[in-house]
């Protein structure tokens, strides 16, 4: 960290607020490498603390540069770390207080820019996501309103971005966790002013896990380390093979491909076949909706717009 980020950063704590200047300067000092080291880290996490009424320049920088050294600190670039996800969930529990709006926005982006994240990270984010869908209140980033007791646009485009990002439990799709955590609130909040988006949102984030393509899983952290560092091996046979790629000309790389066997017809899969498969509900996904839906000895009416969506569909 260089001595003026230093310098700004304790202005700015002393002030409890921090100006547009102020942080195109932190912003200068922060990237000139292209990257967030763990004391800039530490200390825009402490001055975030610190801000008693944080703009939407400084929202969207603590979340830009936490993004970028959560992320993309630690190789492979994109799967976050068991150390980055603990960091994370230590620096929001710290001060035992409700997280801030700016927190939630941070989790919910880095569910969105990692392509894996760590259990403990997941299950943190869904819990922080319900409290403060349930309990929060006032302005977030995106110039939106988290309302207590009800499910407003805002709030069901955040659910929408945490629960399909290329970070959560399902890469791109619904996981069981994610589909209970929708039932929960949609039953704490029955009879509330929800937007319209809620019950499209609670349709198709439950279908999509009871019909989702089950095989849609993310790759870990450890195996993408453990094939970059195959593909990034020169010393390997494979790995001189893609590296003289670039050089080789379109027939040269047609040649190449065929003589290590790569050109040779492989049996046939029917996708359409295991898409029908992995589409249907199971007998124990079907237990599974059966147990929420008489828990409280009623079909609600989202639950109805459910039951006529499997139908149809």
């Amino acid at each position: 960290m260089t001595l003026h980020f230093r310098a700004i950063a304790a202005q700015a704590a002393e002030d409890s607020a921090i100006s547009a200047d102020e942080i195109l300067a932190l912003r200068r000092a922060a990237w000139p490498d292209g990257k967030i080291d763990p004391e800039e880290a530490e200390a825009i996490f402490i001055l975030n603390d610190q801000i008693t009424a944080p703009t939407l320049e400084w929202s969207d920088f603590f979340v830009e540069a936490l993004v970028e050294f959560i992320v993309n600190t630690t190789e492979p670039r994109g799967y976050v770390s068991e150390e980055n996800a603990r960091w994370l969930i230590e620096r929001i529990e710290h001060d035992s207080k409700v997280c801030s709006l700016t927190e939630l926005e941070l989790v919910v982006s880095v569910l969105g820019k990692a392509q894996s994240t760590p259990e403990s990270l997941r299950v943190f984010a869904l819990e922080m996501l319900e409290q403060a869908v349930l309990t929060g209140a006032g302005p977030t980033r995106a110039g939106g309103h988290l309302d207590p007791g009800c499910i407003n646009a805002m709030e069901c485009a955040l659910i929408r971005r945490a629960i399909f990002a290329s970070g959560s439990d399902r890469p791109a799709a619904v996981s069981q966790r994610e589909a209970e955590l929708l039932f929960r609130l949609k039953d704490a909040t029955l009879g509330a002013a929800n937007a319209p988006e809620w019950e499209r949102l609670f349709v198709q984030g439950v279908g999509n896990y009871l019909q989702g393509w089950q095989g849609a899983k993310g790759l870990t952290r450890e195996r993408a380390g453990e094939l970059e560092a195959f593909m990034n091996d020169r010393t390997s046979n494979l790995g001189r093979f893609f590296g003289r790629m670039a050089t080789t000309n379109a027939s040269g790389f047609t040649q190449a491909v065929r003589a290590i066997g790569f050109g040779r017809r492989q049996p046939e899969r029917d996708f359409a076949a295991e898409a029908a498969r992995e589409h249907a509900v199971t007998d124990v996904e079907s237990l599974w909706l059966s147990a929420r839906i008489d828990a409280d000895n009623q079909v609600d009416a989202l639950e109805e717009a459910l039951l006529r969506f499997l139908d149809e569909d």
